[in-house]
């Protein structure tokens, strides 16, 4: 989960706004708004759809873009006393491809956000402000319009610097546009950077995942996301392997890869903090250890996905929908999850097992035993099992954390974690 908000269970299906969500999220302090410190807002043109994404996107044909920006400004103004009171502390603009967006838009767009949240945190350096950008849409202009907006990091989708690999996942750019567009970034200001790469793409060697490792490192950035290639439902990759146009990467061979990525990175003083996440001592991803650590967050755009007060909720996931949808500025929403203290301490173990820093021992011990007295002795139960098995970091009782071995296989200790804890809804 790169840069989309993570709903880990099923919700509830819903024909709403997100009026309701946000109402439900303030409870008994009704006016006053859950304490929402991050925002995340998603643009969903993309230049094309590429074969192994499954985020909500649409190829771009600059008859909409203004009609979107000027519908995001209206839910961005419904969404702002949600966060009134304190500065925001991030903000994350994802997609699809929000460096397609025009200049002239995105100076508009920040000029909103600018007046009705307060960015003195992020401003003062305090904070975070990323935009994801496609390396061949980077210009010198738009790079000055988002560094005088407050942006400060951008995460390029970069997935690879070799061009029969980039052509397998259907990326169309020239490796040779990532340092350029670092180059335009950085004379404008914009020095913090993150990539996104895949490994484990069909055809893709040892030495080639290590190449594009090397390739990142010596562009200087901070931080990387390394994700394993992922056939997800209804996307063209899973329909092309479907075909046999290409057989999948050896499992033993992505095993390695990871491995590769680990020793790699640590040497060059990087330290795994995420599953797939990478950074150079205080440069991890502030805004998506807000999604991992559970913490609250407002959502803007079509598609995205918002947390606060206990209450998820997604908005509506097709753009004509999100412009013909206008509740005093909120937008429409299709999935309302209400609170549910069972589902809260699944989620807790689910984001948190996948942390470097792992999760609170005596929290989810006191939050577990509130839902279900058996859970508490179930938990510590499974804590000594991988603990033995040689899966957990031992020594540090204040909280439970994979090590390298245990991390290969975060998803599955997470399940049985999770299966300790009844009550509430089931998972």
């Amino acid at each position: 989960m790169p840069h989309d908000t993570p709903i880990p269970l099923p919700l509830q299906r819903t024909r709403t706004s997100a009026r309701e969500a946000l109402a439900a999220a303030a409870g008994p302090r009704a006016g006053a708004g859950p304490a929402a410190r991050s925002l995340y807002i998603h643009v969903p043109f993309c230049f094309h759809k590429c074969h192994y994404c499954d985020f909500y996107s649409i190829v771009d044909t600059r008859d909409r873009q203004e009609p979107f920006v000027a519908r995001l400004e209206r839910e961005l103004a419904a969404l702002a006393p949600f966060a009134a009171g304190e500065p925001l502390r991030t903000i994350f603009v994802g997609g699809g491809t929000p460096s397609l967006l025009a200049p002239h838009l995105w100076r508009k767009l920040l000029a909103t956000i600018d007046r009705l949240f307060d960015l003195s945190r992020i401003r003062s350096g305090g904070g975070e402000f990323t935009v994801e950008c496609n390396p061949e849409t980077v210009t010198g202009e738009l790079s000055e319009t988002l560094a005088a907006g407050g942006v400060d990091r951008i995460s390029m989708g970069a997935q690879s610097f070799n061009p029969v690999h980039l052509k397998t996942l259907e990326r169309w750019h020239d490796p040779a546009s990532v340092p350029r567009a670092l180059e335009l970034a950085a004379a404008a200001g914009i020095r913090r950077r993150s990539f996104d790469l895949i490994f484990g793409i069909p055809g893709q060697t040892l030495d080639d995942w290590l190449s594009d490792l090397r390739t990142a490192l010596s562009l200087g950035t901070q931080h990387l996301s390394c994700y394993n290639l992922t056939y997800e439902p209804n996307t063209a990759m899973t329909a092309r392997l479907k075909r046999g146009e290409f057989e999948a990467a050896d499992e033993d061979l992505e095993v390695d890869m990871y491995a590769a990525t680990l020793s790699t990175l640590r040497a060059a003083g990087f330290e795994r903090y995420e599953v797939s996440n990478y950074a150079a001592p205080g440069q991890e991803s502030r805004h998506n250890l807000v999604y991992w650590r559970q913490e609250p967050w407002l959502a803007a755009g079509p598609s995205a996905s918002g947390y606060a007060g206990g209450v998820r909720w997604k908005n509506a996931p097709r753009l004509d929908d999100y412009l013909g949808f206008d509740d005093e500025g909120f937008a429409p929403v299709v999935e309302i999850e209400p609170p549910d203290a069972a589902r809260a301490v699944r989620e807790t173990l689910m984001t948190g097992l996948r942390l470097r820093e792992g999760v609170d021992t005596a929290a989810v011990l006191r939050d577990a035993a509130a839902v279900d007295p058996a859970a508490p002795e179930k938990l510590l139960g499974m804590a000594a099992r991988y603990r033995a098995e040689g899966l957990m970091l031992a020594g540090c009782e204040e909280r439970w954390s994979l090590n390298d071995a245990g991390i290969l296989i975060a998803d599955g200790i997470a399940a049985d974690f999770m299966a300790c804890i009844g009550g509430g809804i089931k998972s």
